[in-house]
C-alpha cells in the first residue's frame, strides 16, 4: 500500500497561467507560498522564518474556476498529490520539477485591493 497526498495552506504568488490543450481541456499553473513562522527552540536556538514555493497544477473544472477566481495574494487550501516530471531543454540540460496536482481546493481569502480613500 502507498499514499501520495498533499495538504497545503498558503498564499498565491502568481496569477494562474491557463492554457487549453483542447477547447474543453484547460490546465492552470501557478505558484503557492507556504511559510513556517520563526521560533526559538527549547535550547534557545532561533530558527528564522522560512518560505517554500510550490507549483500548483489544476485541470478541467478546477482550472476554469482558478482562471476566474484565483489571484495573486489570495489564500488557498489545497488537497492534491505530488507528481515529478523531468525534461531536457534545447541545450540538453536535464530539469526536474515536483508539482502538486490539485484535486480540490478552497479559496479562503481574496487578495486585498488598494482602494483610494474618498478624500484623495
Amino acid at each position: 500500500m502507498s499514499v501520495n497526498k498533499v495538504f497545503l495552506l498558503g498564499n498565491v504568488g502568481t496569477d494562474p497561467e491557463v492554457r487549453y490543450v483542447a477547447p474543453d481541456k484547460p490546465i492552470a499553473r501557478f505558484r503557492l507560498a507556504t511559510t513556517e513562522r520563526a521560533h526559538t527552540t527549547a535550547s534557545g536556538a532561533t530558527i528564522p522564518e522560512t518560505t517554500e514555493w510550490h507549483t500548483i497544477v489544476m485541470t478541467g473544472r478546477n482550472a476554469q474556476v482558478a482562471e476566474r477566481y484565483i489571484r495573486k495574494g489570495g489564500q488557498l487550501f489545497i488537497e492534491g498529490h505530488l507528481r515529478t516530471r523531468t525534461w531536457e531543454d534545447r541545450n540538453q540540460i536535464k530539469h526536474k520539477e515536483t508539482e502538486i496536482y490539485a484535486e480540490s481546493f478552497e479559496l479562503l481569502a481574496r487578495p486585498r485591493t488598494d482602494q483610494s480613500s474618498p478624500n484623495q
